[in-house]
């Protein structure tokens, strides 16, 4: 839509020339009449003069309204490719919530946007600045690099809370030349933009070395609106980043607190995981959905937790661990998404399961997937809970015996299909 509307503006202004053209032509064919008309009362030179004056002033207007349509259309284009970039942004940033990834994005657009020729990233910590991300240059050399919150340009921005351009940072006693040092770069000019969230600035973007001149108030213009997109973005990445680490820290914590309440369990979680990707990937089941099939398998025992160890010994006790688990899960919310695969992972195919008594299709494929990794490791690991175990072909022909009745009849097929002794045993 912003493509058509300047395309429209442009043919707007060549119709403008063409009628303004026209208009000086009629003007001048009057005046040219006119003097016909009093060619008895107008001397020749007169004449001359009235003409090379019109004809310059028609000149004149001409030239100009063509540098002025040139500019118009010119920033109308550099505009157009702004808007463009920021629009390109907003969808890259949609959704991306791995930091490095977004930051690398941010800076690509950047450096684009002002045609700088490299760039970086520096956040907050504490009382310091850290170069989180770097394009142009060495990143491997500055990435981590820090620098008190108060010095360089960027601790300049920082602190005033505005955009600083510099266009001979020799001449500039705020540069500071560390990173410079480091990377083996040479900066000669620097945009630098506060990226805030809200009130609070979390960090600094820096662009260097503009290809085409200096730096202008109008690169800054649009970087700035540029940062405060970016700054959200990083905000939530950040804290996706976190809660991501936090989950795996506590998922370790929760699988250790299993392994050492139930020892006859050691272990079993992630053999189950193990198994239970094998038949994943041979339905060709999507990664992302993988990966939520892993994080259910390390948890679906999570609700022995809730119970006395020796509870697990009466059935109706053991039958709540998919219930418990559900329960624990489902008011985390990077847990709520696996909670209703866990509580499904003890259904049968035949509808003879627990605790819903669902059937075939009606059970979570994920949860189909599970019970099937989580029988087989129980046949076949040493360190199972159950008090034998099975050869590889004992087990196999288990799985095979109970399709259709405790499991999915298709992905037995396709865990026998794909599964071998050296996987098992490796």
């Amino acid at each position: 839509m912003r493509r058509k509307a300047i395309q429209g503006v442009k043919e707007k202004i060549m119709w403008f020339n063409y009628i303004l053209s026209f208009t000086i032509f009629i003007l001048l064919s009057l005046i040219i009449l006119f003097s016909y008309q009093q060619w008895d009362f107008i001397t020749k030179p007169l004449v001359m003069g009235m003409l090379s004056v019109t004809a310059v002033l028609i000149l004149k207007g001409l030239f100009l309204s063509h540098q002025i349509s040139k500019q118009v259309v010119r920033t109308m284009d550099n505009y157009h490719n702004n808007l463009k970039c920021l629009l390109n942004l907003s969808f890259a940033m949609t959704g991306e919530n791995h930091e490095d990834a977004l930051l690398e994005k941010i800076l690509k657009y950047a450096t684009a946007l002002v045609d700088a020729k490299a760039a970086y990233i520096l956040l907050i910590d504490k009382d310091m600045l850290y170069v989180k991300m770097a394009v142009g240059l060495d990143s491997k050399k500055v990435m981590g690099v820090s620098i008190p919150k108060t010095e360089g340009i960027g601790g300049w921005a920082i602190q005033s809370g505005e955009y600083v351009i510099v266009n001979d940072v020799k001449h500039d006693k705020r540069f500071s030349p560390v990173i410079d040092r480091l990377a083996r770069y040479e900066t000669s000019s620097v945009l630098s933009v506060p990226l805030k969230v809200q009130a609070k600035v979390i960090g600094v973007l820096e662009l260097l070395n503009k290809t085409s001149g200096a730096f202008a108030p109008e690169d800054a213009e649009s970087i700035f609106y540029f940062a405060n997109q970016a700054a959200q973005a990083i905000n939530v990445a950040t804290f996706y980043e976190n809660q991501k680490n936090l989950e795996i820290h506590l998922t370790g914590v929760l699988l250790d607190a299993i392994d050492n309440t139930f020892p006859e369990k050691r272990g079993h979680s992630v053999r189950v995981a193990k198994y239970a990707l094998s038949i994943a990937r041979a339905v060709n089941m999507p990664e992302e959905e993988q990966k939520e099939l892993y994080r259910a398998c390390l948890l679906h025992d999570i609700g022995f937790l809730k119970l006395n160890p020796k509870d697990i010994l009466s059935m109706d006790k053991y039958k709540l661990h998919p219930q418990l688990a559900y329960e624990i899960l489902r008011v985390i919310d990077f847990y709520a998404d696996i909670a209703p695969i866990v509580l499904q992972h003890h259904e049968r195919y035949d509808g003879q399961g627990y605790p819903s008594r669902l059937k075939g299709e009606d059970i979570q494929l994920e949860s189909r997937i599970i019970a099937i990794a989580e029988a087989f490791d129980a046949m076949v690991s040493k360190d199972s809970y159950k008090s034998f175990t099975y050869d590889f072909e004992t087990a196999i022909e288990k799985l095979i015996d109970n399709a259709g009745t405790q499991f999915d009849p298709q992905l037995v097929g396709m865990f026998v299909k794909n599964i071998s002794p050296e996987y098992v045993y490796s």
